[in-house]
């Protein structure tokens, strides 16, 4: 069971998700030493991501986002906090007229 879960729903379609899904990539990738994959299917895209401690996924659909992550030793003690800055920056993301700028 993982110890994130996000999930929420948008009206981007499935192009404008990417779009924001793909800045969230590359944000996470910058700001905190995530490696990420990316991959493109018909109906659902997935982004794995990882480093040391943390490990997980956020599937994107044309109406939804669902992110979970597992959390090592280290870092489960912060597991709230976690997930809370991620939720706000994803709904930064979702809210923006652009489909997001930065992820903060």
């Amino acid at each position: 069971m993982p110890d994130i879960h996000i999930e929420r729903n948008h009206t981007l379609g499935i192009a404008g998700a990417r779009e924001v899904a793909r800045q969230w990539v590359q944000q996470v990738e910058q700001d905190y030493g995530l490696e990420c994959t990316y991959t493109e299917g018909k109906t659902c895209d997935v982004a794995r991501f990882s480093r040391p401690g943390i490990d997980g996924t956020v599937e994107v659909t044309a109406d939804t986002f669902k992110l979970e992550a597992t959390l090592g030793f280290l870092f489960s003690s912060f597991s709230e906090q976690i997930e809370q800055k991620i939720s706000r920056n994803l709904d930064a993301l979702l809210e923006s007229p652009n489909g997001g700028t930065r992820f903060a």
